[in-house]
Formats: C-alpha cells, sequence, structure tokens
C-alpha cells in the first residue's frame, strides 16, 4: 500500500513538474561569527511547505523540483534565529546558489526556534559587524534598477547618500566626500580602481570590469564601518565573488552596452566539490556607433575587453582554496579634428588628439581553514597591476594643423597584497574579529607637459616603493536578541614617511520591539594620500624636491544615527542622520584655495606642490529611505539626502566643496506581468527618476583666458557659482521567456528618456573667444539581450 501511495505521489510530482518547470535551489548554511558550516539545518520553500531538505556534515544542501519564478526559502536551525531568504529569482536555465549565515540566539530554547524579522533580511549585510550606515546588494539589483548597466557603482548612486550626476562615469560621492575616499574590496584583498579608463588618482571610470555575472551578495557601507576596513574616508565596496556551479556545466551568452560576453562554470572534480566559472566580455560601442548613437565621445570609438574569473576547491574536511580575479585593458583615441562641437563630447576638444591606454588586473589565492565550530582563520595572497599610457597633441584653433605634442603620462603600479583574518565565537553572546592586511606599492609614475617655447613642465617623473600595515581587532557583545555593542580598533603605518594612526570604531544597535530599530555609529578614519600626490616635483633653483611626500594621513571622524521602521513584512522605511568632521587635509602653504577634498571632480590629477596637512572640512546631513520589497510583482525605492559639504583652504574661507549638490533623491519602482501558458514568462517595467541640487564650480576668467589663448580660471571664486539642478529618467522594459532547460532574457534601458540638457562643464574656445556650456549625455537607448543554459 505504501508503496502505491509513493508511487502515485511520483507520478503527481512529475505531471506537475512538467506543467511547471522546475530547477535546483543549492546552497551552504553556517554560523555568521565563526563561519562553521551548521549541520541539519532545514530549508523550505514558503509557498510550498512540503518542499524541503537540511543540509549535510558540510553544511550543504540542494533542493530540486523548486518551480521556476520568484521564490522564499525560510532557513531553520535549533537555536538559531530563523532567516528568510525573499524573493530569488529562479529560471530554467540556471541553477540557483545561495551563501547563507543565520545568527545564534542569545537565549537558547531547546528545539524551539527564534522567529527573525523578515524585511530584515533585505538588507541584511555579510558582515555581521556592521550594524549602521550598511546594505546588502546582489546580481540581481545590478540588473533591475533602471539606468544602472549592470554596474555596482552606479546601482548603488541610487541608495541614500550616494551622489552620481555624472553620466560620462561611474565615480560615486557618499556623503559629501571626495570619491577618491572609496575602498574597493574583492574577497578581503584591497584592489586598485577596477574601472576601464580608470586613473590611479580616480576610483571611477565608464565602464566597469566588474562583471556582475561573476558577483555574489556583497556589502555597501557609507560611514562608521567595522574596524577591518580602513584607509578610507568615504565608502566601501566589499565585493564577494561567487563560486561556480559545483554538480553540472552552465553556460551564459549576453550582448549589451558593456559588451559581447560568453560565460562557463561547472564542476572541475566533484569529489572534492571543486569548481569554475569564467565570464569573457569585449566591447560593443564600435556597433552602437555604427548606429548612429552618441555616447559622449565624439567621433571617437571605445574599446575594451575583460574577464573575471573564481576557481574553487575543498582541501581535506576543514579546508577551502580559492583563485580568483580579473583583469581587463581599454583604450581610445580622441582626435580633435573629428570633435564635432555640436554633439556632446564629454572626453576630449577641437584643439587636442588624445590618445589612451589603460589595463588593470587583480589576482589573489586564499586558503580558509575551519580550526573548530568556533575557530576559522583565511590567508589571503594578492597580486595587482595597473597601466596607463596618455599622450597629447595640440591643435592650431587657426588652421586645424598639428603643432607639436602638447602632453604625454605614463603611470604603472604593481601591488604585493597579504591578508590574515581570524574569527572566533566564544558563545552566543560574544564573538572576536582580527586581522592583518599590508600592500606594497612598486610604481613607475611620469606626467609632464609640453608648451610651444618646446621646455617640459614635468609635474612627476619616479621609480619608488613603499608599504602600507593595517591590523585590527573588534569585538561583538550581545547583551540580549535586541541589543548588540560592536567595538574595535584599527591601526595603520605608513613605511613612506612613518605615518602611524590609531583608530577607534563603535557601532551599537537596540531593537525596540520587532518593528522599531535605533543604531547608534562612531568611527575615526584616515586615509594616505595617493601615490600621485606624494610625488609631485618642486623645482626650485636649486634644483628638484618633493615637497608633499611627508604628508601625513587625512582624518574624519564620523559619528552616525539611524532609525529603522518596519511599518509591514514588506515595507520599510530608514532615516539616518550623520556628521562628519575632516582635518589634517593637505592644502597649499601659500594661501589660495585649493583642498585635496576636492580631489576626482574632474579627469585630471591635481599636480599642486609644497602641500601641508593644515586643512579642514565637515559633512552633514539626513537621509530617508522607504522602500517597498518586491511583494505580489511590485516594488518601489524612494531615497532623499539633505546635506551640506564644505571646507577650508589656506585662504582661511569656507567653501562649497565640487561634491556639495545640497540634496538628490531617487524614485524607483518596477511591475512585473506574469505570461503565457504556464506564467512562467514576465514581462518587467521598471523607472528611476532622480533629480539633485547643480554641483558647485569654479568659474572662468574670461579676459584671462583671451589673453592667455586657454581657460584660465578664477580660482578666488572657486566653488561659488552653482551649475543648473539635475533632472534624469530611465525606463527599462524587460522580458524573461522560460524553455526547457534554458533562459532567454531580453531588455531595452531608455536612459534619460526626456532627454533632458544637464550641465556637465564649463569652457574656453580660444577660437571664438567665449565660454561655453557641455552638457551630459541625452536620450541612450541600451539594448540587452542573454541567454543562460
Amino acid at each position: 500500500m505504501r508503496q502505491a501511495i509513493a508511487t502515485i505521489g511520483f507520478l503527481l510530482i512529475s505531471v506537475f513538474s512538467y506543467a511547471q518547470q522546475t530547477q535546483v535551489v543549492s546552497g551552504y548554511v553556517f554560523d555568521e561569527a565563526s563561519h562553521a558550516p551548521l549541520i541539519g539545518a532545514v530549508i523550505i520553500l514558503q509557498s510550498n511547505s512540503s518542499l524541503g531538505t537540511t543540509t549535510d556534515e558540510n553544511g550543504n544542501f540542494r533542493l530540486a523540483n523548486v518551480p521556476i519564478g520568484r521564490q522564499s526559502f525560510k532557513i531553520s536551525y535549533s537555536g538559531y534565529e530563523e532567516r528568510l531568504i525573499a524573493d530569488i529569482i529562479v529560471t530554467a536555465g540556471k541553477e540557483v546558489n545561495l551563501n547563507i549565515n543565520m545568527q545564534e540566539a542569545v537565549k537558547k530554547l531547546n528545539d524551539v526556534t527564534i522567529k527573525y524579522n523578515k524585511a530584515k533580511d533585505r538588507t541584511r549585510t555579510n558582515n555581521e559587524m556592521a550594524m549602521v550606515s550598511a546594505r546588502s546588494f546582489n546580481v540581481d539589483d545590478t540588473k533591475k534598477y533602471a539606468g544602472s548597466l549592470g554596474d555596482p557603482s552606479r546601482m548603488a548612486a541610487n541608495f541614500a547618500g550616494v551622489v552620481s550626476g555624472n553620466d560620462s562615469r561611474n565615480d560615486i560621492v557618499v556623503r559629501g566626500n571626495s570619491p577618491t575616499g572609496m575602498l574597493w574590496r574583492m574577497d578581503d584583498l584591497n584592489i586598485p580602481n577596477p574601472n576601464h579608463y580608470g586613473a590611479i588618482y580616480s576610483s571611477g571610470g565608464p565602464v566597469s570590469i566588474l562583471n556582475n555575472n561573476n558577483l555574489d551578495k556583497s556589502d555597501f557601507l557609507t560611514s562608521a564601518y567595522p574596524a577591518q576596513y580602513g584607509n578610507a574616508l568615504a565608502g566601501v565596496f566589499d565585493l564577494r565573488m561567487r563560486s561556480g556551479n559545483k554538480e553540472k556545466a552552465e553556460f551564459v551568452g549576453q550582448i549589451g552596452f558593456n559588451g559581447f560576453e560568453a560565460g562557463a562554470e561547472g564542476p572541475i572534480s566533484k569529489k572534492s566539490q571543486s569548481s569554475y566559472v569564467i565570464n569573457y566580455r569585449y566591447s560593443t560601442l564600435g556597433v552602437f556607433k555604427a548606429l548612429g548613437i552618441n555616447f559622449g565621445t565624439g567621433q571617437a570609438v571605445p574599446v575594451y575587453q575583460d574577464v573575471n574569473y573564481k576557481f574553487v576547491t575543498n582541501v581535506g574536511k576543514h579546508g577551502k582554496m580559492s583563485l580568483f580575479g580579473f583583469a581587463g585593458n581599454s583604450k581610445i583615441d580622441i582626435l580633435g579634428n573629428d570633435v564635432d562641437t555640436s554633439e556632446t563630447n564629454l572626453y576630449g576638444n577641437a584643439y587636442n588628439n588624445a590618445y589612451a591606454r589603460f589595463a588593470t588586473t587583480v589576482t589573489g589565492a586564499s586558503y580558509e581553514h575551519q580550526f573548530s565550530e568556533k575557530t576559522s582563520s583565511k590567508l589571503t595572497l594578492g597580486y595587482s597591476t595597473t597601466y596607463q599610457n596618455y599622450t597629447e597633441d595640440s591643435i592650431s584653433y587657426k588652421d586645424r594643423s598639428i603643432v607639436m605634442p602638447s602632453g604625454a603620462a605614463k603611470l604603472t603600479t604593481n601591488n604585493l597584497s597579504a591578508v590574515w583574518g581570524l574569527l572566533h565565537k566564544f558563545n552566543s553572546k560574544n564573538s572576536l574579529q582580527a586581522g592583518i592586511i599590508y600592500d606594497h606599492s612598486i610604481f613607475d609614475i611620469m606626467n609632464k607637459k609640453t608648451y610651444p617655447v618646446n621646455i617640459d613642465v614635468v609635474y612627476v617623473n619616479m621609480k619608488d616603493n613603499y608599504g602600507l600595515g593595517q591590523a585590527y581587532l573588534q569585538w561583538k557583545h550581545r547583551f540580549s536578541n535586541s541589543l548588540s555593542l560592536v567595538t574595535g580598533v584599527h591601526g595603520q603605518y605608513l613605511t613612506l614617511n612613518n605615518t602611524m594612526a590609531i583608530e577607534p570604531r563603535a557601532n551599537l544597535r537596540y531593537a525596540i520591539n520587532s518593528k522599531h530599530t535605533l543604531g547608534l555609529g562612531y568611527g575615526l578614519n584616515h586615509q594616505t594620500q595617493g601615490i600621485y600626490t606624494y610625488y609631485v616635483q618642486t623645482v626650485t633653483p636649486a634644483g628638484i624636491s618633493y615637497t608633499n611626500k611627508n604628508l601625513g594621513f587625512t582624518r574624519s571622524n564620523q559619528f552616525v544615527l539611524s532609525y529603522d521602521w518596519n511599518v509591514q513584512e514588506n515595507l520599510r522605511f530608514k532615516a539616518e542622520a550623520y556628521y562628519q568632521m575632516l582635518d589634517n587635509v593637505p592644502i597649499e602653504m601659500k594661501s589660495s584655495s585649493f583642498s585635496a577634498l576636492n580631489t576626482g571632480a574632474s579627469f585630471n590629477p591635481s599636480n599642486e606642490d609644497s602641500l601641508v596637512n593644515n586643512g579642514t572640512g565637515t559633512n552633514y546631513g539626513l537621509e530617508l529611505t522607504a522602500e517597498r520589497f518586491f511583494n505580489k510583482g511590485f516594488y518601489f525605492l524612494i531615497t532623499g539626502s539633505l546635506f551640506d559639504s564644505k571646507y577650508v583652504a589656506s585662504d582661511g574661507i569656507e567653501r562649497n566643496t565640487a561634491f556639495n549638490s545640497k540634496y538628490v533623491m531617487n524614485v524607483l519602482a518596477g511591475k512585473e506581468f506574469k505570461m503565457g501558458k504556464h506564467k512562467n514568462n514576465v514581462l518587467v517595467l521598471n523607472i528611476k527618476a532622480t533629480t539633485l541640487g547643480g554641483k558647485y564650480f569654479t568659474p572662468l576668467d574670461a579676459t584671462a583666458s583671451s589673453i592667455a589663448g586657454r581657460g584660465i580660471y578664477d580660482e578666488s571664486k572657486a566653488y561659488s557659482e552653482q551649475q543648473t539642478a539635475y533632472f534624469r529618467v530611465d525606463f527599462k522594459i524587460s522580458f524573461r521567456k522560460e524553455y526547457k532547460h534554458s533562459t532567454l532574457e531580453a531588455s531595452i534601458d531608455l536612459q534619460n528618456l526626456t532627454n533632458n540638457k544637464n550641465v556637465f562643464s564649463q569652457g574656453y574656445d580660444p577660437k571664438t573667444n567665449k565660454l561655453y556650456y557641455t552638457y551630459q549625455q541625452g536620450f541612450f537607448p541600451v539594448p540587452l539581450v542573454r541567454y543562460t543554459f
């Protein structure tokens, strides 16, 4: 009888599966404090409680027959707070893999589950020590938001406290700070600027090298962050690369704005649970140019390619080894005689030929060992390189002939890195993290300008090396399930000039009840100056000296107050107020308006010498977020920030920083429509509207520019004039078609739908002897087709 019932049940499941189409969802469940695998954790499909499984002795699970579409999963483990992993997109073309961290309840109750707040899970970070000014994001977030182009930076610009407002690049301003204050990390390694056409003195670029098909759930932090993050004043991208499928081979092909792309993943050895994932991409902008679409480079066509990869294998029962990284190169030739001054051109001008070449690589190898259910450790070694070669010819504005070479730059860096971390969980209330980070930079940098009198003005020309050592210790104490405190200390030491800093950090979080939570955060942070800044030359009759070489760290004190209100299961409101004091900022010895806080506001480096750490600055503001998490086919995200960003340089005048746009507001929404006989196909509409205050800029001096025959800025009026407000609407239409064992996705992202003319910069034309404005990207349609199988 039992056998007959089981047979009938199997047949019913088979028929149901054929009708609905199913997929496999697998993953790994572990303790968030010690990273130990949780054996016997229960995973249940929320929409069908009879469909579930448990984790094996290694913390792994594999759940078959999960219907395609958006699915949510409940994870429970005796003595731990229950988790809900919501709205995971399950498709026919690719298995889903989840890494799920769980927190032990302070008071263990025998075989009783402690219910965890569902809405809180949606932005819960990988880093258990981050309790304010932090949220997680995943690959679906980089895809769904209109205008994001699969780019983590452009996606993060939708969050409260973050400003972009530059259509040509993905640099982001976090709470009024320069983009150069950002810290990028990948699988625990500090990495260089991960963007095509990204210079060593910036943190952004027009196109990301990072491939979102390789990214796992990652963290984004804006201030008062935990002690393992150092040498940063603004935000932190803590990126995680995902592992490949351990059971079967899968493939992806994609064509879009970011390039022609092909990817593969699968098992290397099922016995050792080893896998690989690799994606290669080659630029498609030549195709866009042939279609007559202007993307801001005039007649020039950017060319770039990149590869992202990760290999993982188990080593014995308690070890895991990984090899990961990316490599990308890019080039563009912008010829002045090809510049159409009636079109948008954000990178070149009619009086120069510019030839730019860039390359960036990151390679990391890590070994992680689980000593016990309480303790684990990880060692990561890395090697990264950057290359930038730029040459420039000047063109006569009279007869359009090439006059002479007018500039050249060649900047290369090689970085050796080592990161060691230790996690130890004493009990459900107390856990500790400690670590050491060392980055050694070897570089060869040169930048010069040539003028008609044939005299080279050399800004930098140096081969050298130095190291930055960092160490941290942090402790988390949970007084109860509602009240947690994280305290820590971070230290860093620069071998270049023997500069050292010790930094206390603290976060406090108190859940008043299941709906209301308060948080407090404080962090003292220091950041080195860029390699370029240290070696700017000072030329005197006595010879060449390096007056910036002994600059100390720029210092920041950050204070944060946060409030979370889980209005409903799928609706959240959050408010954060912050205050940041900056000092030891590099400014000039002589009286001027220059401050290092404004670096990153243009494509060019700062060539000021004779700098001293006497500048100050302040950033303060209020941020609001209203977010409806995806439910019943609909979501929205509304973020707003009111802020002020000021600095004082050696002239003693308090001024707006280059990033003080005063306010920013984003409104995003999306709706899914299920289609087809079995409702397996999906039409998705996403919209985004952004407005922000105009940025402050230094006006050109028309008289001085006319005399000099080139643009001369009136530094006495630095950042005193404001651009008009920025406004842009993006609208994205997507369609997902499910086949038996594959998925086809197609979308078109209509950027700047209203073709609004947003000011980019002010310039001077020596031919007409007039000032003019350059405008940002106009209407720009971005198609994409993706096939997974």
